[in-house]
C-alpha cells in the first residue's frame, strides 16, 4: 500500500464508524474510495435527490439546511453525512452546501451496504434514530456489566462455597446421579488419581440421560464433558465471570496448586456482586466515632475507580454510592441521638438533589435539611435539633462531604423548620416562582427521607405535589428555568469549551451535560404529578402517563446513561492519578467513538429541550 493509501486508512481508523470495521476491511476500504473536492458554496447534495454515497469530510466545513432553507448543522474534519442504511433508498429531506473549500472521501451506497452486511457495529452507527445510537454506544462502553462491580479485587477462593465433591471415573452415571443428590449439588468432579478429568452437571443427567433414555448403569464418562475448562484459586472474581460467560458455562472447577479446591457456579458470582458495598454499610453501622467512619468514607473513591475499571452503568454506580451516603447519614443520626437523647418531637432528616435520586458518584456536597412535627417550641426544642443537626453536617464534611456553598443544609435555621413552615415554603416558591425560587425547587423537588418520621416526610412530599398539580404557569417558570442549562455543542456539532482560567478547554459535563437531563425530567415529572425522585424512574413514568413519547423518553435515558459513564471514567481517572474528582472533562481525553457519541447524546437533549420549549411557549 503506498503511502498515500496509508494515510487515508489510518485517517479512517481514526474517525467513527469506520474504527468499529477489523484491519482487513480498513486495508481495503481506500482503493474504494472517491476523493472529491468541494468549493466554498458548491452544493454537495440537493434535496430531492436519491443519496446514493456516504460523505467523510477529510479538511473543511459542510452546512447542512432542511427544506425551509434553515440550517440544520454544520459540520467539520471527521464528521460523515449522506447514506442512511434504514432509508435505502433514501430520499434527502435536505441539502448539503461546502461552507469552505472542502475535500471529502465519497463512498457508493453499494460499499457501504456490504460493509453493513458484513459488520455490525458498523452499520449500526447508520441507524436514523440517534438514540439508537446512544443505545449501541452505552452496550459497547459497558460490556462488563454492574454485576462484576464487586467482583474486580476478589480471587476467586473466596467464593468457593464447600468441599469438591468428587467422583471416580469407574463409577455409573446412576452412582454419580446417587451422589450428587446425597450431597446436594448441581455438579459433580469425576477425578482420576487426583486430577481433574471431567464434570457432569445435573442439566447432563436431563439431556444426555432422561432425554436420551440412556442406560443409567453405564460408566459416567459416557455422558461427562473431557478436560473442562478451569481456573487456579488466585484469579480475580470478575474474571473467573468473563471467563464463564464467553464460554456460556455455569460450573467452574478452581485448582489449587496439583489438586482441585473446589466449584464456583454462575450462582455463586451473582450472590457475590454486592458484597464489597454491603460490607462497607454494614462495617458503617459498627462504627463509634466519627474517625473510624471516616476511614470506611476514605474507600469511596477506590469504589468509583473500582466500578469504572468494571465498566458499570451509571445508574447502579449511583445507587451503590448514594447507599453509603445514606449509611453515614443514618449512622450519624443515631450517634447524635445517643449523644443527646432521644428527639423531644418527632422529626425527619431529608437528602435532597444527587443524593436524594440516588445518582451521587465521587462524593459531592451536602444538600440536606430537617423538617421537624409542628408540636416543635422553639424555647424548649431549638437547642436540641441545632446540635443534632451540627453533629451530623460536620460528621458529614469530616467524611468528605463538604459543607455546601449555599449552606442549603440542616445546620441552617433555615433549613431545619417545622412542617408548618415548610408548607409555607412551598406555598411561596410555587405562587411567587421568581429566580430564587425555582432554583430552590430545584433542590427541594428532589427529597427523599433518609432517617425519621416517615408520615412528616409523606405530608410534605403529598402537599408539594399538590400545589404543582395541574399548575400551569409555574410548570411554564420551572420550565425555563430548565432551559437555563444548555448542552455544550455548537453550530458545527463541535464542543463549546470554557475559555481561559482554571478549567481552559474542557466543558462541564455536570451542569451542561447530566443537570439539563435531570431539570427536563422534574419538569415532566412534577406536570404528571408523580412522586418519583430518580432521573430514570421519573422517565419511566412520563413515558407512561404519555407526558413524554416512549422514544424521547428512551433517549433521555440512554442520553444520560452515556454522559453520566464517561463522567465516571474521567472521575476514576483523576482519583488514580493521586487528584481530586471533578466535571471538568477536555475532549482531547476522549476517543473520537466517545466524542462522536456524546454529541449525539448532547444532540438528544437539545432537541427535548425544544419539544418543552414549543409545549411551554418559551
Amino acid at each position: 500500500m503506498d503511502i498515500e493509501l496509508l494515510e487515508i486508512r489510518d485517517f479512517l481508523a481514526a474517525n467513527h464508524p469506520f474504527d468499529q470495521l477489523p484491519e482487513a476491511a480498513l486495508a481495503e476500504l481506500p482503493t474504494m474510495l472517491q476523493v472529491r473536492y468541494f468549493r466554498r458554496s458548491t452544493i454537495i447534495s440537493e434535496t430531492n435527490s436519491l443519496e446514493s454515497f456516504l460523505y467523510l469530510i477529510r479538511t473543511g466545513a459542510v452546512e447542512v439546511f432542511n427544506l425551509e432553507n434553515e440550517i440544520l448543522a454544520r459540520l467539520g474534519e471527521g464528521d460523515v453525512f449522506g447514506y442512511r442504511a434504514s432509508h435505502r433508498p433514501n430520499q434527502i429531506e435536505h441539502h448539503c452546501t461546502a461552507l469552505e473549500d472542502t475535500l471529502i472521501y465519497q463512498l457508493s451506497a453499494q460499499d457501504v451496504d456490504k460493509l453493513c452486511e458484513h459488520h455490525t457495529q458498523f452499520a449500526y452507527f447508520f441507524s436514523s434514530v440517534v438514540g439508537d445510537r446512544l443505545r449501541d454506544a452505552i452496550n459497547q462502553a459497558t460490556q462488563v456489566t454492574s454485576s462484576q462491580v464487586n467482583l474486580i479485587t476478589t480471587p476467586i477462593r473466596e467464593l468457593i462455597q464447600r468441599e469438591p465433591v468428587t467422583i471416580s471415573p469407574s463409577a455409573t452415571i446412576h452412582e454419580t446421579a446417587r451422589k450428587m443428590s446425597k450431597e446436594r449439588v448441581s455438579s459433580i468432579l469425576v477425578c482420576a488419581k487426583g486430577q481433574l478429568a471431567g464434570i457432569v452437571t445435573d442439566r447432563d443427567l436431563r439431556n444426555r440421560v432422561v432425554a436420551e433414555a440412556l442406560d443409567v448403569n453405564l460408566p459416567i464418562t459416557e455422558i461427562m464433558t473431557f478436560n473442562p475448562s478451569s481456573l487456579k484459586d488466585d484469579t480475580f472474581a470478575f474474571q473467573a465471570q468473563l471467563h464463564m460467560a464467553r464460554r456460556n458455562i455455569h460450573h467452574l472447577p478452581i485448582t489449587r496448586g496439583d489438586g482441585i479446591a473446589g466449584i464456583v457456579t454462575a450462582t455463586d458470582l451473582t450472590k457475590y456482586q454486592t458484597a464489597s458495598v454491603v460490607y462497607m454499610v454494614s462495617d458503617i453501622y459498627k462504627q463509634n466515632k466519627i474517625e473510624r467512619m471516616q476511614e470506611v468514607a476514605n474507600k469511596i473513591p477506590d469504589l468509583l475507580v473500582n466500578m469504572a475499571v468494571a465498566e458499570a452503568s451509571a445508574d447502579s454506580v449511583g445507587h451503590l454510592i448514594t447507599s453509603i451516603t445514606d449509611a453515614i447519614t443514618s449512622r450519624l443520626l443515631q450517634l447524635a441521638e445517643e449523644r443527646l437523647g432521644p428527639p423531644p418531637v418527632n422529626y425527619v432528616w431529608v437528602a435532597a438533589g444527587s443524593q436524594a435520586r440516588n445518582e451521587q458518584t465521587a462524593k459531592s456536597d451536602q444538600d440536606n435539611c430537617m423538617i421537624i412535627d409542628d408540636a416543635y417550641n422553639p424555647k424548649l426544642h431549638a437547642d436540641y435539633f441545632r446540635e443534632l443537626a451540627k453533629f451530623v453536617c460536620d460528621g458529614l464534611n469530616a467524611c468528605g462531604y463538604i459543607y455546601c456553598p449555599g449552606e442549603m443544609m440542616a445546620i441552617t435555621d433555615k433549613w431545619r423548620q417545622p412542617l408548618a413552615v415548610w408548607k409555607g415554603y412551598f406555598d411561596k416558591w410555587i405562587d411567587q416562582p421568581e429566580p430564587m425560587s425555582l432554583m430552590l425547587t430545584s433542590v427541594f423537588f428532589d427529597m427523599r427521607r433518609v432517617f425519621g418520621s416517615r408520615n412528616i416526610f409523606r405530608e410534605i412530599a403529598e402537599y408539594a405535589l399538590e400545589k404543582t398539580r395541574g399548575n400551569r404557569i409555574f410548570l411554564a417558570f420551572m420550565a425555563g428555568n430548565a432551559l437555563s442549562h444548555q448542552p455544550p455543542i455548537g453550530f458545527f456539532r463541535n464542543f463549546v469549551l470554557i475559555k481561559g482560567g482554571e478549567h481552559n478547554q474542557t466543558f462541564d459535563v455536570k451542569h451542561n451535560g447530566i443537570v439539563p437531563i435531570v431539570d427536563l425530567a422534574r419538569v415532566y415529572s412534577l406536570a404528571a404529578g408523580s412522586k418519583a425522585v430518580n432521573t430514570l424512574d421519573r422517565l419511566d413514568v412520563v413515558a407512561e402517563g404519555g407526558e413524554v413519547t416512549s422514544e424521547g423518553a428512551h433517549d433521555l435515558k440512554d442520553a444520560l446513561e452515556f454522559i453520566c459513564y464517561l463522567r465516571i471514567q474521567h472521575q476514576a481517572r483523576l482519583i488514580k492519578a493521586g487528584e481530586p474528582a471533578d466535571n471538568f472533562m477536555s475532549p482531547d481525553h476522549l476517543s473520537h467513538f466517545e466524542r462522536n457519541h456524546l454529541k449525539d447524546a448532547f444532540s438528544v437533549v437539545r432537541t427535548m429541550q425544544n419539544t418543552l420549549s414549543q409545549r411551554y411557549k418559551m
